[in-house]
């Protein structure tokens, strides 16, 4: 039995999640014939306009690469495909796309659905501390992580940072499309409803949620736990720091490198606004007698 034919797949993504997603296709010898992607954006304090992950690989490896505006472009809408696969892709996928492929528009959800749906099912499990995660592969449909499952895998969590994590389960995931598609095009596999009465949803993370405050105690021994799992989970984006106070100024330090030790947070490394990666008994000894936390 073989897959669908590869070069009439059709890849949705945008991050860096997809992008291991797409490595992984690649070498399971199920590179898309085309790749839908987000447009680029402004970043940066020059605001300068810089193209989403997938869209390099796509142009790395020569795949033609689509950027529309939205889901709805005439772009979009023209394509024809045997199957599609969204991996992160960010934007709302209308029906009259996804249903486009003969055999449809999976989906690649880092979560044991219909646990953690929306857009932080990684980061929330680390959060939470959960033991164990996965993820699974649906149906698209019309509502958010709502459709029905082919399959679903799950592996342990414990001690991962969102970026092993999100790495280990993009892989994951990317095997489980390889092996399903073939019985899927072949009706061998059945997509079943979820139990849609368990289902939780996460919500978005922003910047300054990543912010502790040392002067309440965030290092003690009844927050180490939480703040370390914090640390893990906002590795990449938005990072966890603090702010001190300094020549009158307020300056960001970002927490780089940080262990858990008797249920403590014990901070290693950190990064003052401005200034190079530096062991913290360096920083400690470089601001002492200067130093105060912002109180909130």
């Amino acid at each position: 039995m073989t897959l669908p034919r590869l070069n009439d797949l059709v890849f949705f993504g945008t991050d860096e999640f997809a992008v291991t997603v797409l490595e992984e296709l690649s070498r399971g010898n199920c590179r898309p014939a085309i790749i839908v992607t987000s447009p680029d954006t402004r970043a940066g304090r020059g605001r300068r306009l810089a193209a989403p992950p997938v869209k390099l690989w796509a142009e790395q490896n020569k795949i033609p690469c689509l950027q529309p505006e939205n889901s709805r472009s005439d772009l979009v809408t023209s394509l024809r495909s045997d199957l599609g696969l969204v991996a992160s892709y960010g934007q709302v996928i209308p029906p009259s796309i996804f249903n486009s492929p003969k055999y449809g528009t999976l989906n690649i959800h880092p979560s044991l659905l219909p646990k953690y749906r929306g857009p932080t099912p990684i980061q929330t499990a680390i959060l939470n501390g959960d033991a164990e995660t996965g993820v699974t592969l649906m149906l698209l449909d019309t509502e958010l992580d709502h459709g029905p499952i082919l399959k679903a895998k799950s592996c342990k969590l414990k001690a991962k940072s969102f970026i092993e994590a999100r790495d280990n389960l993009a892989r994951l995931g990317a095997e489980m499309f390889i092996e399903a598609a073939p019985l899927w095009a072949a009706g061998k596999i059945k997509a079943l409803s979820q139990d849609h009465t368990q289902a939780t949803y996460t919500k978005k993370i922003r910047k300054e949620d990543g912010e502790i405050n040392l002067s309440q105690g965030d290092t003690l021994r009844d927050k180490g736990v939480a703040l370390y799992r914090k640390f893990l989970a906002y590795r990449g984006w938005p990072g966890i720091y603090f702010f001190i106070g300094w020549n009158g100024k307020k300056m960001r330090v970002i927490v780089t490198a940080a262990h858990l030790e008797n249920n403590h947070f014990i901070i290693d490394r950190v990064k003052p606004e401005g200034k190079k990666d530096m062991p913290w008994a360096d920083f400690q000894r470089g601001v002492k007698n200067h130093i105060y936390f912002r109180q909130s």
